[in-house]
């Protein structure tokens, strides 16, 4: 029998933007590789605990023909010799939730459901891993993305892996909302291999944020003045967007043309077209203190938390 990777999932739906997808974080390499699938037109599914890789297609299809969750469960583990050893959770694009966690999944292992979530877990240092991310999911505010995210710590926090860490993946389809509108990947983000996985997979989703995702423009902008103009022009100095010598003395001209013109660059060297320079500026200026990091990690740190109160498109 293959090797069990210890496991948590969290699989959801946020009924108002029809945005659905799979969390995911296991001691195991690649994670995103196996555990999760979703659609647009169907739901999401995630297989664990010596993962039969087919639910996830087979599954969907299912979800595509009219069968709620708990059928669509039913179904797969009616089939599957070997369910005992499986773990599934799954959410239609109706809403409907249903997990399964056989028998014989090494302890810790089990799920708990609420309105549009499942999350399950298998090699758990405790049920309060599974509890944890359901209140989390519960409790948090934004987008699903986020709360997805969130679950995921707080059930690592709360005991996760008996064996560790080593993989993450955040999956969420919507309709329309991959590259250019072209397909329902709307995120897609993965960690095969990191000690701090959750973490690391947080930092490239807000890359993949900014630089992919739209928001709804501003009704107002705010330019950066005072010290954080001073401290995001000396970032973009250290990074070589903006000579040292161009940057404005005082108050009044502490960020100017020289300094935008060197957002600018920055904007295009790291793929941000999404967003035009005065919004940039205006998320620069609201996000600069919550922000964490140093240089380049600071700047798209802070760019993300001035977006936030922006809705995505």
């Amino acid at each position: 029998m293959p090797v069990r990777p210890s496991t948590f999932s969290i699989v959801a739906r946020d009924p108002e933007t029809d945005a659905i997808g799979v969390a995911v974080q296991s001691k195991f390499v690649g994670v995103g590789a196996v555990v999760p699938f979703a659609s647009a037109d169907a739901g999401a599914i995630a297989t664990q605990s010596y993962a039969n890789v087919a639910y996830g297609p087979d599954g969907l299809d299912l979800l595509r023909e009219g069968h709620d969750a708990p059928a669509v469960v039913e179904r797969l583990t009616d089939e599957d010799e070997e369910a005992p050893s499986r773990q599934v959770g799954v959410v239609g694009a109706d809403g409907s939730v249903a997990a399964f966690t056989g028998d014989e999944c090494h302890d810790h292992a089990g799920d708990r459901q609420g309105d549009h979530y499942t999350v399950q877990g298998n090699i758990l240092e405790n049920a309060a891993t599974l509890d944890a991310m359901a209140e989390t999911f519960e409790a948090t505010d934004g987008g699903l993305p986020e709360r997805l995210i969130a679950a995921l710590h707080a059930g690592n926090e709360a005991g996760g892996d008996k064996r560790g860490e080593q993989s993450a993946a955040l999956y969420v389809a919507k309709p329309e909302g991959g590259y250019d509108g072209r397909n329902d990947r709307w995120v897609d983000v993965r960690v095969d291999d990191h000690e701090a996985p959750i973490d690391e997979l947080e930092r490239v989703f807000k890359l993949y944020d900014v630089t992919l995702l739209e928001r709804e423009a501003p009704d107002e902008t705010r330019e950066l003045t005072g010290e954080t103009a001073a401290a995001v022009s000396a970032a973009l100095v250290d990074l070589g967007y903006l000579d040292a010598g161009e940057v404005g003395a005082g108050d009044d001209a502490a960020f100017g043309d020289a300094e935008r013109d060197a957002l600018e660059t920055f904007r295009g060297m790291n793929n941000f077209e999404n967003h035009p320079v005065p919004v940039l500026e205006d998320a620069l200026a609201r996000g600069w203190e919550a922000a964490e990091g140093d240089g380049e990690d600071r700047l798209v740190d802070a760019v993300w938390h001035g977006l936030s109160r922006l809705d995505r498109r």
